[in-house]
């Protein structure tokens, strides 16, 4: 079965048991300032699992799109992907172990076949405050018994191996799920609960292979020789952390999540997940564009099917390739994507034609693929013509300096990286061609020295200034703040600062906005921002603490990093202090004019936009 069947029949499955089939959310989270991304299938549901209700009832199921920048580095396995999909199934209060762990081994024996002799399982160990999860053991061996197989439940141990069991218990930090890991990890007030996690065996040999670093020592199913591939986990939350240790939560929910790419891998009783059908359009071109077979490297091969894929789901929920924020990712995932393509020898523009392939293949799941075709296709082509401008300079830099030395050095690399943007690996790898080596702990010296000036520079700039602290600078500033907060007053409270640069002529200013700005609308932050210049405010600072700052309305970007100066902040209020009527409240080191009267009059000269999701716009005082 391919993802899209085994997707389908589960859903299906699920909706039988009378669920309710909600569309995947989005890869960029709403509401939810704690993470870039969506990156487990659980997480648009934290809200219901938590107690609020779901308007579409107490079960639920669907497919979530999911991703994990922290894999980035992973890519390159038989097994690792940063985008995945995670079929998912809750009961909010309704049934609980004995009906969850049935229908998920029914749907994966029964319907789509895979052989439960190859199927194995973990529960929860227990501990002086978490019982032993006896329950679920009971519930696996009877449905194993009804397959024809005794299912021996034996504590893991990894000195002793496998034990001839089915059924291992692990302690908290395998067999317990809560947002924050461990039990230890967390908070008081955080819900978690142990689980029952579903492991494919793909036989002994894998393991035990003669080549295997792994054949001298003891096999069991959460161990690294690659034998075993964790399918599925039933979550059982029922428990919340206190003061003392853990209390019952008003209801029980399950929360399963399955990923769609290894249960397809299991399927096929193939260990490497990018030999299943869903890359297999995209493998071929691949193949085709570089004259290579796909075993001829696997490492370069997963890493560009990955990152593509990847990337392409990302720019179709609106993260187009940039220097920040989510963006950040999608074009380190094309720039690490054409890097391997060159490792591979493809010479000719590939980004756009694999991604044509991605788009080919989810677009009858995800008909935003068809809608954005032109603009995925366009960012990852785009995307790719940029880095290949900057390989070809570092690339001539390269070849000056190895002429220069007969070497390139560590402080040669740095230099290739911070002033050309030239990867360390490619580096090493052309040095690798000449026949020498790149001292990478030099590199990573400069490059520890290159972060520490970063972060020293940064807190200057929170702490207190700017780099130019002249009058008309200054006259500026105070402008900008101004100008932040007439935004907000004209197109609403979404309005986020992403960026400044302050000159003696002119302020720039980026802003969260999707939307071009009126004409109306910019003649409105211009009147706005003039009518409190001649107010002639005063402007003044508080050094307060980060609660009370957000308690009185102040904004500002930069928070954490302020509350890291001595745990205060400096919040500068343009308004009226006797009578508690500000204009702006805003974090900030400072400095300012004392009266907004100081500033003349506001112009607004242009508005466009700047990145995906970001306008600019650039103002003069005069």
């Amino acid at each position: 079965m391919n993802i899209h069947e085994i997707r389908s029949s589960y859903l299906d499955f699920f909706k039988r048991q009378e669920h309710a089939v909600i569309p995947s959310a989005s890869l960029v989270p709403e509401n939810d300032p704690t993470t870039l991304f969506t990156g487990s299938g659980m997480q648009p549901m934290v809200p219901y699992l938590l107690g609020e209700s779901h308007p579409l009832g107490a079960r639920i199921t669907d497919s979530q799109k999911c991703f994990r920048s922290q894999d980035i580095d992973e890519v390159g396995d038989n097994r690792h992907t940063t985008f995945f999909e995670m079929l998912g199934n809750w009961s909010l209060g309704d049934y609980f172990k004995k009906e969850q762990l049935r229908w998920v081994f029914t749907w994966l024996t029964q319907e789509i076949g895979l052989n439960p002799n190859q199927l194995y399982v973990t529960v929860f160990r227990g501990n002086e405050s978490i019982p032993r999860d006896e329950e679920s053991v009971a519930v696996w061996k009877e449905l194993f018994s009804e397959v024809g197989i005794e299912a021996k439940d034996v504590d893991h141990s990894e000195r002793d191996g496998m034990q001839g069991g089915r059924i291992f218990y692990y302690d908290d930090t395998k067999n317990w799920w809560s947002r924050s890991g461990s039990q230890e990890n967390m908070p008081v007030g955080e819900p978690g609960g142990p689980d029952s996690e579903m492991f494919w065996d793909f036989g002994e040999t894998l393991g035990f292979h003669e080549s295997s670093e792994f054949r001298n020592e003891p096999c069991h199913v959460n161990c690294d020789c690659g034998r075993f591939l964790e399918i599925g986990n039933s979550v059982f939350m029922e428990f919340k952390k206190t003061e003392t240790g853990f209390e019952s939560l008003p209801q029980k929910n399950v929360d399963f999540g399955g990923g769609l790419e290894r249960i397809a891998a299991a399927a096929a009783d193939d260990s490497d997940v990018f030999n299943i059908e869903a890359f297999a359009g995209m493998r071929t071109t691949i193949e085709s564009l570089s004259g290579t077979k796909y075993q001829d490297d696997t490492n370069a091969y997963r890493v560009i099917l990955d990152h593509l894929r990847a990337a392409a789901f990302l720019i179709a929920d609106g993260v187009a390739p940039t220097n920040k924020d989510q963006g950040y990712f999608t074009r380190r995932l094309i720039r690490r994507a054409v890097r391997f393509g060159r490792n591979l020898g493809i010479t000719e523009s590939f980004c756009g034609r694999v991604g044509a392939q991605v788009i080919s293949e989810y677009a009858p799941m995800y008909p935003k693929f068809e809608e954005m075709n032109h603009v995925i296709q366009k960012e990852l082509e785009s995307e790719e013509e940029k880095f290949l401008k900057t390989l070809g300079k570092g690339e001539r830099e390269f070849k000056k300096m190895f002429e220069r030395a007969g070497a390139i050095s560590g402080e040669d690399a740095f230099v290739l990286y911070s002033t050309y943007g030239f990867p360390i690996e490619l580096t090493e790898e052309m040095a690798g061609e000449q026949g020498q080596e790149v001292d990478r702990e030099t590199f990573m010296a400069e490059f520890k020295k290159h972060q520490d000036l970063s972060r020293a520079g940064a807190t200057q700039k929170f702490a207190g200034g700017l780099a130019d602290h002249s009058e008309a600078t200054v006259r500026l500033h105070t402008a900008t703040h101004m100008l932040h907060q007439a935004l907000r007053s004209v197109l609403g409270d979404h309005v986020e600062q992403r960026g400044s640069n302050i000159t003696p002529k002119r302020l720039r200013f980026d802003f969260s906005h999707t939307e071009k700005m009126t004409d109306e609308q910019k003649q409105q932050v211009e009147d706005l921002v003039n009518e409190n210049i001649q107010k002639d405010l005063p402007v003044h600072y508080e050094i307060i603490g980060l609660d009370e700052a957000k308690s009185r309305g102040a904004i500002g970007l930069f928070e954490d990093k302020y509350a890291q100066l001595g745990g205060k902040i400096k919040v500068y209020f343009i308004g009226d202090e006797a009578t508690d009527e500000y204009f702006s409240k805003e974090v900030c080191g400072g400095p300012h004019v004392e009266r907004t009267g100081e500033l003349g009059h506001f112009t607004l000269k242009k508005e466009e936009s700047c990145a995906s999701g970001v306008r600019r716009i650039k103002a003069i005082l005069d």
